[in-house]
This record gives structure tokens, C-alpha cells and sequence, in this order.
């Protein structure tokens, strides 16, 4: 759970109770595409059993998930019988069609194909704290977090959130560190990082399960080529690769984490939740810290 953080600020005064949450994420709830539907998206239940609640609470902490449906029908396949049509149309009638019927033939072609088409499934954990006003999203990218979000605020009345943003940028503060070699306190730095020119010639360096601590890292970056990805481990306990964008990749919790709770065997969903929140609400603002704090928008 949480193998990707981004991470936003829920406005003041948004207090609803668990079952208002529940009653207006029932009204998107998810139904699978139509025969001729090229995309859907809804809520279901973050635990994974039918009919179950849409909201869970774990320890205070609210999980939810967001499903998403595609179906696609492959461009050379819908080129193919679009180019049989069109030959097929001057044979007939002796007339080439136009680029708008061109257009139109190939929407009739690829809407014809969709019932037959194959569906991808995919989804997205969100994680609200209210008491901390924090918005956690479990997306690989922005664009995908933005599809959620203009669900969560159409789905939830009252809602408002902002990305949170820091005084200092991941990417100055991952430059200090990588020239000066002193990882911010309670942070190391691992063995992965982008590096990228600011110039003309877009020129990128990565580094994979190499060392940083190095001179030739340090000259690179007082050359001017700047930091976009770093690995960093908290605390000895959750490691994950900062972007200059304050996203949080390849999160992974550590051994450590799971050693107090080994000797019970406690496993499922509770546990997954109450030891990724746990660990992440100590991080999160440990790192908001060690880039200036959190940049509090008027």
C-alpha cells in the first residue's frame, strides 16, 4: 500500500462524518464500461469486499479507492478497416472519400470494434487524515492524482485541496545535499539519482545502485546539472526516491517496520493501513521540515 505519494492540504472547516462520506461516494460508485464506453471511473470498496463500505477507517485514518476502466481498440487495427472501408466506398461509387469522411469512417470502425475490445483496470488508494488536513494520493503521476481529485472534490460537498508545497524546492534542497554530501538529519541518501542540464542540451545522468557520496556527483552538480530524482531512506524504516516535483516513488516500507508486529502475525488490510499511515505520518513532516517547512498559501 502507498507505493507512490503526492501529497495535498484539505481546506479549513471540511469536517463530514463517516457515513456523509459514505453516502456521497455512493452516488459515483463504479459500474463497468458500456459495450461502446471507451472509459469509466468510480469508487469502490478499499477493502475489496462486494457490497462493502466505500469509506474505511482504520485508527482515525480514512482510506478510499478509485477504479478505473479503459477500453481501447488498437489504432492499427482501426486504420486497417478504415482503409477496407474507404477502398471498398471508391470502388463502388468511383468517389476517394474526403480527410472528414476519412475522420468519420474511422470513429464508426473503432466504435464498431469497442464491444469486442479488451478492458485495463487500474486504481488509486487516497488516503485522508483529518486531523492533520492532509490528502495523500497513490498515483505514479500528476495527471493521474488530478483525475482523482476533481472526482474527490465533485464527489465530496465542501471539499477544497491545494498541493502542498514547501520554502525550499525538492530540487534546491537535493542540489545542497548532494554538493555539500550531508543528508538533512534523520535522512540518508542511497544509491539512486537523476541528474539533469538546465540547458539547451537536456543532457541527463542517472545513477542506479551506484554510491553519490562521490566527487564526479558533486562536480556534476556544481556544473550546473540539477537533481530531479534522489533515493533517500527516513529513519532507517521507509525508503523512497523524492522528484524535484515533491513526489514520493518507489515507496518501501523496511524490515524494521514489520518487526513488532511479526510475532502476532497480524496481516490484512487494518495492518497494511495502520502501518503505512503510522510510518507516513511521521515521515511526511520530517520531510516538510528538512525542506524549509510547508509553504502556507494566504
Amino acid at each position: 500500500m502507498f507505493k507512490n505519494v503526492i501529497v495535498y492540504r484539505v481546506g479549513e472547516g471540511w469536517a463530514p462524518t463517516l457515513a456523509q462520506i459514505e453516502d456521497s461516494l455512493d452516488a459515483e460508485r463504479f459500474v463497468p464500461c458500456g459495450a461502446s464506453q471507451e472509459k469509466s471511473v468510480g469508487w469502490v470498496e478499499p477493502r475489496g469486499e462486494a457490497h462493502g463500505p466505500l469509506v474505511e477507517s482504520v485508527a482515525g485514518q480514512l482510506i478510499l479507492k478509485l477504479k478505473i476502466e479503459t477500453k481501447s481498440v488498437p489504432g492499427s487495427v482501426v486504420t486497417r478497416k478504415a482503409k477496407e472501408r474507404s477502398v471498398h466506398i471508391e470502388a463502388t461509387t468511383g468517389r476517394k472519400p474526403g480527410k472528414k469522411e476519412l475522420r468519420e469512417i474511422k470513429d464508426d470502425v473503432r466504435m464498431s470494434l469497442m464491444p469486442l475490445a479488451f478492458t485495463k483496470e487500474s486504481s488509486v488508494v487516497v488516503w485522508i487524515d483529518l486531523a492533520a488536513r492532509l490528502l495523500v494520493i497513490d498515483a505514479g503521476s500528476q495527471a493521474k492524482a488530478d483525475e482523482v481529485v476533481t472526482l474527490l472534490v465533485t464527489s465530496l460537498a465542501g471539499l477544497s485541496v491545494t498541493l502542498l508545497n514547501t520554502q525550499m524546492s525538492p530540487q534546491a534542497a537535493m542540489t545542497a545535499w548532494l554538493i555539500s554530501q550531508e543528508p538533512p538529519p534523520g535522512f540518508s541518501v542511497d544509491r539512486e539519482c537523476e541528474l539533469k542540464a538546465a540547458d539547451e542540451s537536456k543532457s541527463v545522468v542517472r545513477y542506479v545502485r551506484h554510491p553519490l557520496d562521490t566527487q564526479e556527483v558533486k562536480q556534476y552538480v556544481e556544473g550546473g546539472k540539477l537533481p530531479t530524482r534522489l533515493a533517500l531512506t527516513w529513519d532507517s524504516r521507509v525508503s523512497f526516491v523524492l522528484t524535484e516535483a515533491l513526489q514520493l516513488k518507489k515507496v518501501a516500507f523496511l524490515d524494521v517496520v514489520f518487526e513488532a508486529t511479526s510475532a502476532e502475525k497480524d496481516e490484512g488490510f487494518d495492518a497494511d493501513v495502520a502501518i503505512a499511515t503510522g510510518e507516513l505520518c511521521k515521515l511526511l513532516p520530517d520531510l516538510f521540515e528538512a525542506l524549509g517547512g510547508e509553504m502556507v498559501v494566504a
